[in-house]
């Protein structure tokens, strides 16, 4: 067996950044970019008012100043006229400071008779003009790789960059295998049951960004299971889903390494999920992840999420970690990592009394998987462990 670290190694090293395509901007949030996107204008375009309110060309009004008001500046249409020194232009926000206004009195601070307004409040030294280009200036770069938010796509339309250049989404094939499965919805003979680590993974593998083909489920046949690795023809990723252990009906690795199986290594000092095995078939990445419900999604999250991003163009990274304190006291590990479901809150971390990996429930309660080293000492509450967040 080999650590999780060598294993994660060998899984990079599989890896190549996908090919690029150009996609509207409608079309992008949650696609990787793969370019920098370079902004096309000035944000704001022009010096603009941060509030509704009257721009004047005096630099320290002060309470009892009156001005004329003799014009107004709205958003889309600006004022263009000269404005003298006793003079102002009604302005509201986001609209065009004419030239020459050095400040925008807030209109809670005067008050308005007809066209003369009246300072009746200290004004600030705030003079509530966002300057030109403030937010962002032409040429200014939204750099890559970066996963597209919302927020990203907001930033992006006001750059006028109709279109970006992202990675291609990766396509990840899933078999799942075994006589024991039926899919959700059918009646399972008496020793069946439901194939749920596809629909687990799909779910895992689109959320981040990902495309999942669920292929049908193979039975415990060599020629079937050959027939139904063929189907994922094209896929960027192929992850077989159990018989990838040692048992007489675990024929995954056998059928693969017929077809062109490149293996790169097989079983991994972890729990739950020893039995993982990874390489190459026919120019896609291929992980086999352990049939157990928990030990499939947990690998998954170690090994298939990171492959996932290498794939899509960012550097290779294990799954991101953070520290918290431990509320309870938990016994010794021992020669494999163990990365227990847990409950992660506000105070700090506390692991299910069962760690079963055949209990889905308790993986679908967990936030977090609490990280024990190979040979880790019992811990006491209040010591600082590493987490996974879920």
């Amino acid at each position: 067996m080999i650590t999780v670290a060598e294993a994660l190694e060998n899984v990079f090293k599989l890896c190549r950044p996908l090919g690029t395509e150009r996609v509207s901007l409608r079309e992008a949030s949650g696609r990787v970019l793969a370019e920098d996107a370079i902004a096309m204008r000035d944000q704001p375009p022009f010096a603009s008012s941060a509030m509704d309110g009257y721009g004047v060309v005096t630099d320290h009004p002060t309470i009892g100043d009156t001005f004329k008001v003799i014009g107004e500046s709205a958003a889309g249409h600006g004022y263009t006229g000269p404005i003298g020194d006793s003079e102002a232009v009604r302005i509201f926000t986001g609209a065009p400071v004419p030239i020459g206004v050095t400040r925008v009195i807030i209109q809670e601070d005067v008050t308005r008779d007809g066209d003369v307004i009246t300072v009746t409040e200290t004004l600030s030294g705030n003079r509530n003009i966002r300057p030109l280009g403030g937010d962002f200036k032409s040429g200014d770069r939204l750099a890559a790789p970066r996963r597209l938010t919302p927020q990203d796509i907001n930033l992006l339309a006001a750059m006028n960059i109709p279109e970006v250049t992202v990675t291609r989404r990766p396509v990840v094939a899933l078999i799942a295998t075994g006589d024991e499965l039926v899919m959700p919805g059918e009646t399972p003979g008496p020793s069946q049951i439901i194939a749920s680590n596809s629909f687990g993974l799909a779910a895992l593998i689109e959320a981040a960004g990902g495309v999942a083909r669920m292929l049908p489920i193979a039975p415990d046949d060599e020629d079937m299971l050959a027939a139904t690795f063929a189907m994922a023809e094209g896929a960027d990723m192929i992850v077989s889903i159990g018989g990838a252990s040692v048992g007489d009906h675990d024929l995954v690795g056998k059928v693969a390494e017929k077809l062109g199986l490149a293996r790169a290594f097989y079983k991994v000092a972890m729990r739950p999920g020893k039995p993982l095995m990874a390489g190459t078939l026919n120019g896609a990445v291929m992980l086999g992840l352990p049939g157990n419900p928990v030990s499939a999604m947990v690998t998954a999250q170690l090994f298939l999420l990171p492959a996932l991003a290498a794939l899509s163009g960012f550097p290779p990274a294990p799954a991101s970690r953070s520290k918290a304190l431990l509320l309870q006291d938990i016994s010794a590990n021992g020669p494999r990592e163990h990365y227990m479901r847990a409950i992660l809150t506000e105070d700090g971390v506390r692991p299910f009394e069962r760690q079963d990996s055949s209990l889905m429930s308790i993986l679908s309660q967990a936030n977090a998987l609490l990280l024990r080293p190979v040979s880790d000492p019992a811990r006491k509450a209040g010591e600082t462990v590493d987490v996974i967040r879920l």
